[in-house]
């Protein structure tokens, strides 16, 4: 996680309210007024006792009708207010949302590539949720104690200078130095707690996906064991959270209460000395004792900010991350003409892949790669598709560079189809249909032909229309795989990447698909890696991929 200081993260994330900063205003405007309302029934109240009791003015039904105006206005204030906090909190969090998964789009796949699945899970949901915290509960109140803080020292001020700074003080000791201390002694926990929650939820989800693995060879108990380890520390970190918030609220009302002493102690003093009068004593009490509300909103922030900060922190990671490769637009159109590889070089980190890889792939013809596992096969299918860019040498498709051509243009001109085919929890016709959101059935069963699914297709209860179930658990691995086909298919690209398309296939299903791909090639280019002798028979070409070099 970045390592930012919390006036950092702070400023990033009111950066994000700008396009509903009017929105803001408002609810800052309401909820003072509303502050304003609640303080001044009270001290409306002590001023007419104080005419009653000196018989300078009589209890009437108008200064009855004041206050008890200044409290429906109270309640329709703090209506408004809350209803535009949360209307500013929604908006931004569907806003937020949005730009994170643009950001997954960006990242994806090299960023993404064996990233905790669990974390990012929490991070979409959770995490965002929480900013609600910041936006609803945090941001105005924030602009609404300081502006009220203000105000009653002012107002308290003009009835004599040392009473205004004992209000001043109470307010900054309540609103700024107690939130201040809690968040310091937190410091950490809230990072700490947020990636624990994250880590057990991969871990519950990773559960999930092997529970048949783990009936099957016993390790229940110890999986049950670890999940119970990873709770109790989370709940141990919570329950530190909570004693926090708990000596947070006491320390805050002992506060209030002190400095409310203290205000009667100098109100008093100053009485006696002939320097105020009883009655703008009485006033000063009252006006401290009825306006501590929007601080004491402060000061119970403090303990929950941490949470709501790591959370803030770990969004901000992700929208500010930077992308191993960058979309191309704005480029000339291209077609397909070949492709052309010159010394290529490659590596994962430190773990060289490709080390002095050249292949040139003639159009309409297949082009057969094998090698062993490790070699580079499906890492050179990936830098044709700039999953990741080269890193020294030449990479050309019809003559220009791969990171030359327009994002939107080479998805076009290439299929890849890897042995693990991901399927949606959706029917099996939308689950093709990613691969052409407007082909009509006619296309979609013709692609199923060709790969070797349609009859078995039209035997299940709702053909075409059946439901895959959650990541295709449904289906058999050949049977995803060949969906995963006929995706490709469907998708009438000039270049079709195959990376072990017949590894889950029988002999009969697989003789079928190779005969589809040898048809293929009349009007598109198969680069096809595969581990099969029997696979490889249909290639043109064949190059054996060692040590990250072409033979």
């Amino acid at each position: 996680m970045k390592q930012r200081t919390a006036l950092q993260l702070c400023a990033k994330l009111i950066g994000l309210v700008k396009p509903l900063s009017g929105w803001m205003l408002l609810a800052v405007t309401l909820g003072l007024a509303g502050h304003l309302c609640a303080a001044f029934i009270t001290i409306e109240g002590a001023a007419a006792l104080l005419n009653q009791v000196s018989g300078t003015a009589a209890l009437g039904t108008g200064l009855f009708g004041l206050i008890a105006g200044m409290a429906f206005l109270r309640g329709i204030l703090r209506y408004g207010e809350q209803a535009c906090n949360h209307y500013i909190a929604f908006r931004l969090l569907a806003l937020i949302r949005t730009r994170v998964f643009q950001a997954l789009r960006r990242l994806a796949p090299a960023k993404l590539e064996g990233r905790d699945k669990g974390n990012l899970i929490q991070l979409i949901t959770s995490d965002i949720e929480l900013l609600e915290v910041f936006y609803a509960h945090t941001l105005s109140p924030v602009l609404i104690a300081l502006l009220m803080t203000a105000f009653m020292t002012v107002w308290i001020g003009r009835l004599h200078p040392l009473l205004g700074l004992t209000a001043l003080m109470a307010y900054l000791t309540v609103g700024i130095a107690i939130p201040a201390g809690i968040h310091r002694r937190s410091q950490g926990l809230g990072p700490q707690l947020r990636q624990q929650s994250g880590e057990l939820s991969s871990m519950v989800l990773e559960t999930l996906r092997g529970l048949p693995e783990i009936l099957q060879y016993g390790t229940g108990s110890k999986r049950l064991k670890e999940l119970d380890q990873r709770t109790g520390a989370l709940a141990e970190n919570e329950q530190k959270m909570k004693v926090l918030s708990g000596k947070n609220t006491a320390l805050t009302q002992t506060i209030v209460l002190f400095f409310d002493v203290v205000m009667l102690t100098t109100a008093g003093l100053l009485t006696l000395r002939g320097q105020l009068d009883f009655g703008s004593a009485l006033l000063a009490v009252v006006g401290l004792m009825s306006s501590f509300g929007p601080v004491i909103a402060l000061a119970n922030l403090g303990s929950t900010l941490q949470n709501t900060f790591a959370a803030g922190s770990r969004v901000l990671d992700l929208l500010e991350e930077t992308p191993v490769v960058t979309e191309i637009t704005g480029r000339p159109q291209v077609g397909f003409t070949g492709v052309q590889a010159e010394h290529l070089r490659f590596s994962y980190g430190e773990d060289e892949i490709l080390t002095d890889l050249s292949l040139a792939i003639a159009p309409g013809r297949i082009t057969g790669i094998t090698g062993r596992s490790g070699s580079g096969k499906s890492t050179f299918l990936k830098l044709l598709m700039r999953f990741w860019d080269v890193q020294e040498g030449k990479l050309t498709l019809s003559a220009t560079p791969v990171n030359q051509i327009n994002t939107a243009n080479l998805r076009q001109l290439e299929s890849y189809v890897t042995q693990d085919t991901h399927l949606f929890h959706d029917t099996i016709a939308n689950n093709l249909r990613i691969a052409k959101p407007d082909a009509t059935a006619e296309e979609i069963q013709e692609a199923c032909r060709k790969a070797s699914i349609h009859d078995w297709i039209l035997t299940l209860p709702q053909g075409y229309d059946t439901p895959v179930g959650e990541l295709g658990d449904t289906l058999s691995g050949g049977e995803e795989q060949r969906l995963g086909l006929a995706r490709a298919f469907l998708h009438s690209a000039p270049l079709i990447l195959l990376d072990e398309p017949t590894s889950n296939l029988d002999s009969l299903n697989e003789a079928v698909i190779l005969r589809s791909l040898r048809q293929e090639k009349e009007d598109r280019t198969i680069v096809l890696v595969s581990h099969r002798k029997s696979t490889m028979r249909i290639a043109d070409q064949v190059a054996v991929v060692e040590q990250g070099r072409c033979s």
